[in-house]
């Protein structure tokens, strides 16, 4: 029996510095999207420069330098931290003779692999199909290679080598699928919010353990790796507050620095689970030396989809990892290991300080004759144990704040 393994495409990472970020931590960061997509990164170049060469980015002697390295090593594809024109595309394949992919077609290959759900694929083929549509020219050699490889998942070569009017029929298509989704999804929320019941969103940087500790609050069983947007479609579960409350727990997919706008705008209908949250528990991977900077990232995205005026606790993950003294924690911030378990129980009484208080756990003994009021409770809140005495029903129960004046004076 031969077993045949199909090899991981070897890359080059290559950067231009022109002072607009860090390069250093942004090509790391795109050295793990990267592994995440499954390939082999044998160097990283970063090019300090001015300006960026509006060719080719780095400039034709850089880029020489580059071709001879790529054939030393063996490389198969160049993945470049920037954005790329059609133009650039062309200019650095012509040059290398190897297929160029850059930072937002490496997302889109990672989200076209890990889409799950029918929204899920269908926003991610839209984000795709959005990108590539001005880029068709320059992209002539990745889309006649029909052994695809990284940056050539999803719609497939031969609808893009199609004509614009036939991809732009197929993204108005997209958008009329995924309005019809999102106007479900929209009659699920207010449904959700007519039946009282309290969301919190988990949202934060890629790979800062969201789905971990999704898994640990509630045995969701979502996928959970070291890896990059390991998790895509958003999970929800219901979860029991130490007063008593349930509330719906939505995973989120993942945020990263300069996460494509096509991304944005194509997952907006799956972000709106954010921003009509009760509360957001901000997930962040304390033991990184990028934590500052990843939950900046987070808040400036929050931000930008009008989510940045709901209740928020940032939850300081993986604390398990930090060697020596821990930070010291605000009211609105908790330190947790999402492995451990360590932190959880102080994270869900911040929870239910955090939330407004629909409902009130009280002790009550209801005279017989108030039967109506114990049966309101029933309907709208929550009974723990009921217990039939000579002078009333004894009763431990969550009560709607509507009700909590009629309760008052039967309060033991």
């Amino acid at each position: 029996m031969i077993e045949n393994e199909e090899r991981a495409q070897r890359a080059i990472l290559v950067a231009a510095d022109c002072g607009e970020w860090d390069a250093e931590v942004s090509i790391d960061e795109l050295g793990e999207l990267a592994k995440s997509a499954g390939a082999e990164v044998v160097a990283k170049v970063i090019q300090e420069r001015r300006d960026y060469d509006r060719a080719t980015l780095v400039g034709r002697g850089k880029l020489e330098e580059i071709k001879e390295l790529a054939e030393a090593e063996d490389v198969d594809i160049l993945i470049f931290d920037h954005e790329l024109t059609a133009a650039n595309i062309r200019n650095l394949e012509e040059i290398t003779g190897l297929g160029v992919i850059d930072r937002t077609m490496l997302i889109l290959d990672i989200f076209a692999a890990r889409a799950q759900s029918r929204a899920g694929r269908l926003q991610v083929e839209l984000a795709q199909y959005k990108y590539r549509l001005p880029r068709l020219e320059g992209m002539g050699k990745n889309l006649s290679r029909l052994g695809g490889g990284i940056g050539t998942r999803g719609p497939g070569e031969s609808k893009l080598e199609s004509d614009r009017r036939h991809i732009r029929r197929r993204i108005e298509t997209l958008e009329r699928k995924l309005d019809e989704l999102a106007a479900n999804r929209e009659l699920i929320r207010s449904r959700r919010k007519k039946e009282g019941i309290i969301t919190a969103a988990i949202v934060g940087y890629t790979n800062a353990g969201k789905s971990t500790l999704l898994n640990r609050l509630t045995n969701a069983g979502v996928l959970s790796e070291d890896k990059l947007f390991a998790t895509l479609d958003p999970t929800a579960r219901s979860l029991e507050l130490p007063d008593g409350r349930s509330i719906m727990l939505v995973d989120t997919v993942g945020f990263v620095r300069r996460l494509p706008h096509h991304l944005v705008e194509a997952f907006k209908s799956t972000l709106e689970e954010t921003v009509q949250a009760d509360i957001l528990l901000n997930v962040c991977d304390v033991s990184s030396g990028e934590a500052d900077s990843q939950t900046e990232v987070t808040r400036e995205l929050l931000e930008s989809l009008g989510a940045d005026k709901i209740p928020m606790l940032n939850v300081l993950n993986k604390v398990d990892l930090i060697p020596g003294e821990r930070p010291i924690c605000t009211d609105d911030c908790v330190l947790i290991s999402a492995a451990t378990g360590e932190g959880i129980d102080e994270m869900l009484e911040k929870i239910s300080k955090m939330l407004p208080p629909s409902q009130v756990r009280m002790t009550l003994m209801i005279p017989y004759s108030d039967g109506a009021l114990l049966g309101a409770i029933r309907e709208s809140g929550r009974i723990f144990s009921e217990e039939f005495t000579p002078e009333g029903v004894k009763t431990d129960a969550l009560v709607d704040v509507k009700l909590i004046k009629k309760a008052e004076p039967y309060q033991i």
